[in-house]
């Protein structure tokens, strides 16, 4: 049978009044070393508080509620496991309801969490924005991280899309490239709209002509990366590298160049974004930014809890720098390359072997 407040008090030789203000973080002054003593006791004797009453007494349940769009997106798992870990070490469980695209899911979804209750929620690669009115209704802070679409909102974390297609411009740019292509994702995107940003300030900072028609859009799928490529290697001036907004373009354009009868990458260099388990496995396998989700996941959560523990609603929209993966496809050499063949997300499994995921 659990410990309750009266056994501790009777084991530990101190009022039930004063444990209770112990184990409840009560504002009511204690001396250090009668708290201590209570929380040895309460340890010893395998205290369990119950945060149903807890909740009733503080509004506070130490729950949080994480509402994704897809949970079969690549993307989705490594941002949970990072709101997930940086939960548990505040000790805060976490409710998962997937809401399959749909924004009466999603509603029905928010009202669900709310009812449990939790004490907020955050929402993962997220299109919709009806969680507002009914968030501010409850009076409960929500965080959205990776957001597809919409211009920038507060308290949302994302990739920082201008950052990660930039390094992926100078990268090729070092290897003596000046002729560079871009495909691009879905004009509505979020993502879409930094990488292209990205690419042309690239071309800019190194005094590159911008060339209109080396600028195709995409779909994000392997068949739209094969097409643009194929349109690019048409044109009589065609250039000598593409940087595609995601793998699965790339891959679509290592598939038009390697059809055309030429190598990647001695003849045309290519290069991806997302950092997709795929793209160690293809010959050539590709060079690519790696999308830092699991580090979003773990800044959501903090300031989700911050919001909760010290009553802060609002904060700008954060951008988590993502890091170059040098692999073949861009035609470095052999030293400028980065083993990733076998991390599935190198910045989840730094974490995972105990490391710093700053270093």
């Amino acid at each position: 049978m659990p410990a309750k407040l009266e056994d501790i008090a009777r084991e530990s030789g101190f009022s039930i009044a004063t444990v209770s203000r112990v184990l409840t973080n009560s504002t009511y002054p204690v001396r250090a070393a009668v708290r201590e003593k209570i929380l040895e006791t309460a340890q010893a004797l395998g205290y369990r508080p119950n945060l149903i009453a807890r909740s009733l007494r503080t509004d506070q349940t130490n729950t949080v509620g994480i509402l994704v769009d897809d949970l079969l997106s690549p993307f989705s798992p490594p941002v949970v496991r990072g709101i997930q870990d940086r939960l548990k070490e505040n000790n805060f469980l976490s409710l998962i309801v997937n809401s399959d695209w749909d924004v009466d899911q999603e509603r029905a979804g928010i009202e669900s969490l709310l009812s449990r209750p939790v004490d907020g929620i955050i929402f993962v690669e997220y299109s919709h924005l009806t969680s507002s009115e009914l968030l501010t209704s409850a009076n409960k802070p929500g965080v959205f991280v990776h957001r597809l679409f919409g211009t920038p909102i507060k308290n949302s974390v994302v990739p920082d899309d201008v950052y990660g297609a930039s390094i992926a411009v100078d990268h090729l740019v070092t290897l003596g490239h000046r002729a560079i292509a871009y495909i691009n994702g879905p004009e509505s995107w979020h993502s879409a709209k930094g990488r292209l940003e990205g690419y042309k300030k690239a071309l800019e900072k190194h005094e590159i002509e911008l060339v209109e028609e080396w600028m195709m859009p995409g779909d994000w799928e392997v068949e739209g990366g094969y097409k643009s490529a194929q349109q690019l290697l048409q044109l009589s001036n065609h250039p000598t590298a593409i940087f595609a907004a995601n793998d699965l373009m790339a891959l679509g354009a290592i598939y038009a160049v390697q059809d055309a009868g030429l190598r990647v990458p001695q003849d045309i260099a290519i290069v991806g974004y997302d950092n997709r388990e795929f793209s160690w496995i293809v010959r050539p396998n590709i060079t690519t930014v790696e999308m830092p989700v699991y580090e979003m996941g773990r800044i959501a959560a903090e300031i989700l809890l911050q919001q909760i523990l010290d009553g802060t609603r609002e904060n700008e929209e954060v951008k988590v720098k993502g890091e170059l993966i040098v692999r073949d496809s861009c035609g470095a050499d052999q030293s400028q390359k980065t083993d990733r063949r076998f991390e599935r997300n190198t910045s989840l499994r730094r974490v995972l072997l105990n490391k710093d995921p700053d270093n």
